[in-house]
């Protein structure tokens, strides 16, 4: 495996500069969702054996573009779009074009519902990191976030996610359960993703479930 060499104060500068695109960025990808998939980043790539200083400035920068993919309501990628800003940033920080291209390769494949594949290493870390962070607890909160964010229902029970559309008052939590968190466990490429993913997994299939039940009134 080849390594690149990252210093400490790149990951430092990167990161201020990251952390500045989310000044009053929404509550569902703030910048606690960065700092939580940098962590599991780390614990799933010194796991892999994988190289750590491409992983840190990937977590860092992957969701830099959200802040277009909002404003546009889902027009704009944001894997996409943060990417390009990434190259940016990383290119005035001194790094190669191999570099950024492993960097930028990692944010550009993270997203679940593109058909761009993780092709390396970090890449597969990035995307399960990101996929960790949108299931279990911690999922089920951010899913509900979003929801408060674009004005939906708390439940809709029955919804048939085809006869809908994100960013409406018809896209729940429940509606994003099913149309993608119930599918994440799958999509785990790592052994230690895996793990995770099947507990979070579990726990949030428990939840809904009770959620159907008290809105009937069943409990």
């Amino acid at each position: 495996m080849t390594v690149t060499k990252i210093t400490k104060g790149i990951v430092e500068r990167v990161g201020e500069k990251a952390h500045r695109r989310f000044r009053g960025a929404k509550g569902s990808h703030d910048w606690d969702h960065t700092e939580r998939v940098l962590q599991l980043c780390l614990r799933i790539g010194r796991r892999e054996k994988a190289d750590l200083g491409v992983l840190r400035l990937a977590a860092l920068l992957h969701d830099i573009g959200r802040a277009e993919e909002d404003r546009t309501s889902g027009r704009i990628c944001h894997a996409e779009a943060g990417a390009r800003s990434a190259a940016r940033i990383l290119a005035a920080e001194g790094l190669d074009a191999a570099a950024i291209a492993r960097v930028t390769h990692c944010i550009a494949t993270h997203r679940f519902r593109k058909n761009a594949v993780p092709a390396t290493l970090e890449a597969r870390i990035l995307f399960d990191a990101d996929k960790l962070d949108s299931i279990g607890a911690i999922g089920i909160g951010r899913a509900f976030l979003f929801a408060g964010e674009v004005g939906a229902r708390v439940h809709n029970k029955g919804v048939d996610p085809a006869a809908t559309k994100p960013y409406t008052k018809e896209d729940t939590a429940y509606r994003e359960y099913l149309v993608k968190l119930r599918f994440v466990k799958d999509r785990i490429h790592t052994r230690e993703g895996r793990r995770i993913a099947a507990e979070r997994h579990r726990f949030m299939v428990r939840y809904f479930d009770r959620l159907d039940l008290e809105t009937d009134g069943d409990l």
